[in-house]
C-alpha cells in the first residue's frame, strides 16, 4: 500500500489551539467483517490488533477520574473486541455518555445476535455506516449483501426504539462520498436519505453525518494509484473555510489506539502522528495528564484539510 504521509507531511495548515478534552475516541483494533474501499483505518478481516483487557482498564480510570464527558468507540468494528461490552457497561455505570460506531452488518455476526439489545439497554448512541441509500452504491463500496444487511440491521434497531423522536435511543447514519468528492450539503442530503429510507424499506433515523474521506491508507493509496492525489488534494486546499478551523473535533478530543497510545485524532492515528512530550516522548494513558496534554501544540499536515473544506467534516458530520 502506498504511503501518503511523505506528500501531506510538505503541506502547512494553519496551527489550532487545543481546548478542555470532552471527548475520548478509543479504537479498540482494526479487525472488521468488512473490508470498505474508503476506509481510513485499513481495516479488514485478517487484522489482528485488539486492545487487551488491561489497556482497557486504563480507559476506565481515566474515564472514572471526571471531566472527559463522551467515549467514542471506534474500529474497525469496535463490537469484535472481546471486552467491548465490559468497557461500556463500566463506562455507563461511571456516568460516561457512549458512542458506538457501528457497520450494521456486525449485528448478524455469531455472537452479536443480542447487540441491539446490549446497546438500547445501557443507551449507547449508534452511529452506523451507510454511505448511500441506494443498494448499488453501497454494495459497491463496502460488498455484495452489505445493504441488504445493513437495512435488516436498521429494522432490528427501530424495533428496540432507536432513531424514535421520544426514546432517547439515538441512531446517526453516516454518509462518506464514492470517492474524491466533498459530500453534498449535510441537511437536504439528510432530507433524502429519510424520504427514500422510511418510503422504501420504514426504516427511520435521527441525524445524517457527512464525512468527508481523508488522503490516507486505503483511500489515500488508491488516490495514489490512479493519479488522483494531487487533484484532491488541490480541491480540499481550495475550499478551505477559515471559520471552521474552531469547530475541528481535535480541539476537544483525545484519541487512543489500540496499545494505549494518544493522537490528536483518529486521522493522526493511522499516520502514526502521536503526541509527544518532552518528558515522556510518546504519550500513552498510563502516564496522562489532562492538563499535560492542554499544552501540547495539535500536530497538523495537509490530510487536516478534509476536515476545513467546504461545510467542514468531523466524527459529528459537518462542522
Amino acid at each position: 500500500m502506498k504511503e501518503t504521509l511523505p506528500l501531506l507531511d510538505q503541506i502547512e495548515f494553519p496551527r489550532i489551539s487545543r481546548e478542555a478534552i470532552e471527548v475520548l475516541q478509543v479504537n479498540l483494533g482494526y479487525r472488521c467483517n468488512q473490508q470498505c474501499l474508503h476506509c481510513h483505518v485499513n481495516a479488514g478481516p485478517n487484522r489482528k490488533e485488539s486492545m487487551q483487557l488491561d489497556t482497557v482498564h486504563q480507559v476506565l480510570r481515566l474515564l472514572e477520574q471526571g471531566g472527559i464527558s463522551t467515549l467514542d468507540l471506534t474500529g474497525g468494528a469496535p463490537e469484535l473486541n472481546p471486552h467491548f461490552r465490559y468497557l461500556v457497561s463500566r463506562a455507563r455505570a461511571a456516568g460516561v455518555h457512549v458512542i458506538d460506531r457501528c457497520n450494521l452488518t456486525i449485528l448478524h455476526e455469531p455472537g452479536q445476535q443480542d447487540l441491539g439489545e446490549f446497546l438500547a439497554h445501557h443507551r449507547v448512541e449508534v452511529v452506523a455506516s451507510l454511505p448511500c441509500y441506494a443498494q448499488a452504491n453501497v454494495d459497491q463500496q463496502r460488498g455484495a449483501g452489505v445493504f441488504e444487511k445493513s437495512i435488516t440491521a436498521l429494522r432490528q434497531l427501530n424495533r428496540l426504539g432507536y432513531g424514535g423522536a421520544q426514546t432517547g435511543l439515538v441512531l446517526n447514519l453516516v454518509f462518506n462520498p464514492q470517492g474524491p468528492a466533498l459530500p453534498p450539503a449535510q441537511y437536504a442530503l439528510e432530507q433524502d436519505y429519510k424520504q427514500h429510507l422510511q418510503r422504501e424499506y420504514q426504516v427511520v433515523f435521527n441525524q445524517l453525518f457527512t464525512l468527508t474521506n481523508m488522503p490516507i491508507q486505503r483511500f489515500g493509496s488508491t488516490l495514489l494509484s490512479k493519479g488522483k492525489f494531487d487533484d484532491y488534494m488541490n480541491l480540499l486546499i481550495d475550499s478551505h473555510q477559515q471559520e471552521n478551523l474552531g469547530r475541528v473535533m481535535c480541539l476537544r478530543m483525545l484519541s487512543v489506539d489500540w496499545q494505549g497510545y494518544l493522537y490528536d485524532c483518529d486521522f493522526n492515528q493511522m499516520l502514526g502522528l502521536g503526541l509527544e512530550s518532552a518528558e515522556h516522548g510518546r504519550m500513552h494513558l498510563s502516564e496522562l495528564d489532562l492538563r499535560q496534554v492542554l499544552n501540547l501544540p495539535i500536530r497538523t499536515a495537509g490530510h487536516c484539510y478534509a476536515c476545513t473544506a467546504g461545510q467542514g467534516s468531523s466524527c459529528g458530520g459537518a462542522l
